[in-house]
């Protein structure tokens, strides 16, 4: 009998909290909305970039590369103009299309694939001096700027002097060194204009081949080389060959060559005009001649007969100056 009566009490407290409970107003959680099939979310906030399940640690702005934002159309094509040659390109969407222009290899241009399309997108640039651009774009009708010139970003950059469009990218033919570090080191020696040999050149016809300095740093050595035209008529390059050659060739004996090819070269010119002389600085990887070799570097007048060439020995390659410092005019 006892039992009967607590089990009647029980279910009397039950009835009267769930009458309690249907006067109460009932909470509901907010219910996140599909994407719609543009791809935009409705009902759902920007992402913080905070969201992620076990241990992370969060990008901070400084560590960021800020994009640049362009509009592209569909019936107009967008330039940007590089200040060094484009060697990687990477397209957010296929709602945009990219490729560098015909025979330019620092102009790349951009346009809509898709005519008003409506999600924004990204695209990103590595260019050979080791520069890396982002852009976000979105579609206008009427883009504002269709020509666009990107600076070089050498010397951007707050308290630590790194630009802000990232300077440690490292290219497959500089091995370790950084494209804008070797781009630093060129421009230094270039500007600093020392005549380190004296013994080292070729003469004649009115022209003047000489080597002015080798420079080492690391993996790399840098030749300073002037080329002077005392004659009234240019001098036009063909090209400029270095090799590595035997010593002395007996004869009836093949001539065995070593070529040998320049990663980079800052001032490069095709044409001394008369009465000028030009200097550039080439940038090869770390070399060693072996005993009986030498390497000879070749000048070539192009549709002329003007060519010059010298002669550098091992001993010379040992004695290049080290780069300890930059100076940068």
């Amino acid at each position: 009998m006892k039992n009967l009566f607590i089990a009647f009490l029980l279910s009397a407290l039950s009835i009267q909290a769930f009458a309690q409970n249907e006067n109460e107003p009932v909470i509901q959680q907010p219910v996140q909305e599909l994407p719609e099939s543009d791809g935009i979310r409705q009902g759902v906030s920007p992402s913080t970039g905070d969201l992620y399940y076990g241990l992370t640690r969060k990008i901070m702005y400084d560590r960021m590369i800020p994009p640049h934002g362009i509009e592209v159309t569909f019936d107009k094509t967008v330039h940007l103009i590089f200040p060094s040659p484009v060697v990687y390109v990477d397209l957010g969407s296929a709602n945009i299309v990219a490729g560098k222009a015909d025979g330019v290899d620092n102009i790349l241009r951009v346009k809509a694939a898709v005519r008003d399309f409506s999600t924004e997108t990204n695209f990103s640039v590595v260019t050979d001096e080791g520069s890396f651009y982002s852009f976000n774009v979105k579609y206008a009708d009427e883009p504002q700027k269709l020509n666009i010139e990107m600076k070089d970003f050498t010397h951007d950059g707050e308290a630590v002097n790194r630009p802000n469009n990232s300077l440690d990218i490292y290219l497959s033919e500089l091995g370790k060194e950084t494209p804008k570090l070797v781009k630093l080191i060129m421009k230094s020696i270039y500007d600093n204009d020392k005549r380190i040999y004296k013994h080292i050149g070729s003469k004649k016809f009115g022209i003047q081949f000489l080597l002015k300095g080798i420079y080492a740093y690391d993996g790399m050595l840098y030749l300073h080389t002037q080329i002077k035209n005392s004659t009234n008529v240019p001098y036009d390059i063909d090209f400029i060959r270095f090799k590595i050659v035997d010593k002395k060739v007996a004869k009836r004996t093949a001539i065995q060559e070593t070529l040998v090819i320049p990663v980079r070269a800052h001032n490069y010119v095709t044409r001394v005009n008369g009465q000028i002389a030009e200097r550039t600085v080439f940038a090869i990887e770390k070399i060693t001649i072996p005993n009986g070799k030498k390497l000879v570097i070749d000048l070539y007048e192009q549709n002329g007969g003007r060519n010059q060439s010298f002669v550098i020995e091992n001993e010379d390659l040992v004695r290049a100056e080290r780069i300890s410092e930059l100076k940068i005019k």
